[in-house]
């Protein structure tokens, strides 16, 4: 059941892909929570929160720079991705994986071949399950039009330990705002006692039915 589960959004940022290259993660965060017992409760209560930059040999693109604002000084004494297995681990190993648009995210987990994490919760899809009329589903505006943000801010600027600001495109502050666009969802269509199926695979039928007693 959805109030019996933990859930561990994820959140990767890269170097950006040049012609002929491969892309490589240069940033990593998770957030894990857990639904409350009471539905729509005020607060929210992030179990854990966690960032880390990420080493890599090749060059971050201009383009991936203007999204993220990530450059090689971030990089300066990252770790490598490998060596970051034994935190990714203990945050996904177990809880339910959420993402927006989760390829980007298995891609880079593919790097740990075998890794048995899941089931995944693809926040994208539930976004068009839940809400087909809008007309942009990519996560910032998303968040926006539901009016999530505030509350994602409040909640990033607490988990980031550094006094710069964070905002969107910061692998913090996406899986944190996967983590309350998950939680509202939960709470509008009042999911909490619903089977974790209707998350991790997302029947049309069903999400309808739902939406026609709200």
């Amino acid at each position: 059941m959805i109030n019996q589960a933990t859930f561990t959004s994820i959140d990767f940022e890269s170097a950006g892909t040049s012609a002929g290259g491969t892309d490589t993660p240069v940033q990593i965060a998770t957030a894990t929570w857990s639904p409350p017992p009471h539905i729509n409760q005020a607060t929210t209560t992030l179990a854990d929160t966690w960032m880390s930059y990420i080493h890599t040999n090749k060059k971050i693109t201009w383009s991936a720079q203007q999204v993220h604002g990530i450059t090689k000084q971030h990089l300066l004494n990252a770790p490598k991705l490998m060596l970051l297995w034994p935190e990714i681990k203990k945050r996904l190993n177990n809880n339910i994986i959420v993402a927006h648009g989760h390829g980007t995210e298995k891609k880079f987990l593919k790097a740990f071949p075998a890794h048995g994490f899941g089931p995944w919760v693809d926040t994208l899809h539930l976004a068009r399950a839940a809400y087909p009329d809008l007309t942009d589903y990519s996560l910032g505006p998303l968040c926006q039009t539901l009016k999530l943000e505030q509350e994602i801010s409040t909640l990033a600027s607490k988990a980031h330990t550094t006094t710069a600001s964070i905002t969107w495109h910061h692998a913090l502050f996406d899986s944190i705002a996967s983590i309350i666009l998950l939680k509202h969802i939960i709470n509008t269509f009042s999911l909490h006692n619903q089977p974790l199926t209707l998350l991790t695979k997302p029947n049309t039928t069903a999400w309808r039915k739902n939406r026609t007693s709200h």
